[in-house]
């Protein structure tokens, strides 16, 4: 009952499914096949999105805590097969699946969940990512994906950056793990990291970094960036970084300006 009431509450979820960026279907313990009424979810969840605004998807798969690393490891990419499978028989182009991983097993403490029944349901699932088509223009994408080529940019809303701080936020780390993913699939690629500032006045180049002191805050975004994709094991010799200060004003706002890219150096 538990399980049909899950799946009831996210059809429902679904119904909105234009505006939301990431959805999810959820499995039967130790199931990697999908039920007619799981199907029936991913098949809405294609003919609700505006296909001609998504530039990718990215599949995600997990395990609840049981079992071994190395059996759930191969149950969570068998789910995420099974999705991207169902997505391609549905019509949805495969070239846009940009990212298809199994993560294997959400560890948790039985004895620190309150509900641990309702947990493990929520760990055995995919989830799906989509990234829309920006409006910044040519050459500039949501992701890297097989069609960008030495000059163009990657813009991602999500890496941006608190006033005067070069500090990663939670949302930026996920963001980056997703790229650090993308790029250990496409070992060509050399870019170079961009930072930018907002809200500096003109006479000056670059903002304060409140932490160092320092008016080198695009600089020390970059090199922020820099550090953690090399954490993750992108290789430095891949990569370069540089601060633009606020010289490129996107026009959409401050918060768009704390940002930073990547632009494209090698191929």
């Amino acid at each position: 009952m538990k399980l049909c009431r899950a799946l009831f509450l996210f059809i429902i979820y679904n119904l909105s499914a234009q505006q939301k960026p990431i959805e999810t279907i959820y499995f039967e313990f130790d199931k990697f096949d999908l039920t007619p009424n799981q199907s029936e979810v991913v098949t809405h969840f294609i003919k609700t999105i505006d296909s001609s605004k998504v530039e990718s998807i990215q599949i995600y798969g997990y395990c609840d805590d049981r079992g071994t690393d190395e059996y759930n490891f191969r149950l969570s990419n068998n789910r995420a097969n099974t999705i991207q499978n169902l997505l391609v028989s549905a019509g949805f182009n495969q070239s846009k699946i940009v990212i298809l991983e199994g993560k294997g097993r959400i560890v948790v403490r039985p004895d620190t969940i309150e509900n641990l029944h309702e947990t493990r349901l929520r760990n055995r699932r995919v989830d799906l990512i989509v990234v829309k088509k920006n409006s910044y223009g040519k050459g500039i994408y949501n992701s890297f994906t097989d069609k960008v080529k030495v000059g163009d940019k990657i813009f991602l809303e999500n890496i941006l950056f608190d006033i005067g701080s070069a500090k990663l936020t939670t949302n930026s780390k996920r963001e980056l793990d997703k790229i650090a993913t993308a790029l250990q699939n496409q070992k060509n690629i050399e870019f170079e990291i961009r930072g930018h500032v907002c809200c500096t006045p003109e006479i000056y180049s670059d903002g304060i970094d409140k932490d160092t002191k320092e008016r080198r805050l695009s600089w020390n975004r970059a090199k922020t960036v820099f550090y953690y994709l090399s954490s993750k094991k992108i290789s430095k010799n891949r990569m370069t970084y540089q601060g633009c200060g606020n010289k490129y004003p996107l026009g959409k706002g401050d918060n768009l300006d704390r940002r930073v890219e990547f632009l494209i150096t090698k191929i």
